[in-house]
């Protein structure tokens, strides 16, 4: 999958280098580009436009087949996404009777990677084309004790939502780059799950939530990823055991 942003809608020079692409790279297999005339990069907003192919592909991971349209959440290096998720799994030490919060879960990778180890999951993101994505990929892997939700994390994440859904003993976190909300974090500590598995791509904000969690939780491993060759960016996987 290919996606461009365009700061404007000038057709026929889109057009031409969309061609160009299309031709010079035949193994695309999904071609789309935004109109984004906004002064960030973020698309969750915008009309996403397929040119050429279909508007989605498809990646598996153990046995498991994720269909990812252009805007649900998968991490672009799928290799090392396979890495990254045993890593959470084997952080979360699952016996096969916990109730686990997936928050943030974007197309529902890590909910249903984990899933076969739990007795339930529960996903929630704020992307409701992700959400959609995540359900359709429940029911073509036949994962039947999964639910996703959609929402603001902070909205959703609510004492309603958990008395609700149940009290998780798990809980694990991928949020975006700004991090947890202090709101989130803050439900999370009147909760007190026994064990949380934060993985992250900013350590900065990572670390300024996990200070937050400290004077009730402890830091037991750390992993991090190498997600982007070449780059000083990592994925970093941190497991936090109740004091």
């Amino acid at each position: 999958m290919v996606l461009i942003q365009f700061f404007e809608a000038k057709k026929d020079q889109r057009e031409l280098l969309l061609d160009a692409l299309g031709s010079k790279f035949p193994e695309i297999t999904s071609l789309q580009y935004v109109i984004n005339s906004k002064p960030n990069d973020t698309i969750y907003d915008q009309e996403v436009i397929c040119y050429k192919g279909s508007d989605h592909i498809f990646e598996e991971m153990e046995g498991l087949k994720f269909k990812i349209n252009a805007k649900s959440f998968y991490q672009t290096n799928s290799d090392q996404a396979y890495n990254l998720y045993k890593i959470a799994r084997n952080y979360a030490n699952l016996k096969g009777d916990e109730l686990v919060y997936d928050l943030y879960t974007g197309t529902g990778t890590i909910a249903q990677f984990v899933a076969k180890k739990a007795k339930k999951i529960i996903g929630v993101e704020a992307v409701p084309e992700a959400i959609k994505d995540a359900k359709e990929n429940a029911d073509r892997n036949e994962i039947d004790n999964v639910e996703f939700y959609v929402g603001d994390m902070r909205k959703v994440f609510t004492e309603n939502f958990i008395n609700k859904h149940g009290k998780p003993d798990v809980i694990i976190t991928d949020p975006p780059r700004d991090g947890m909300h202090k709101d989130v974090v803050a439900q999370i500590i009147g909760i007190l799950p026994q064990r949380i598995v934060y993985v992250s791509c900013n350590s900065a904000t990572q670390a300024r939530d996990l200070a937050l969690l400290d004077e009730h939780y402890k830091v037991t491993a750390v992993q991090a990823v190498d997600m982007f060759p070449q780059t000083h960016h990592v994925e970093n996987v941190v497991c936090l055991e109740k004091r």
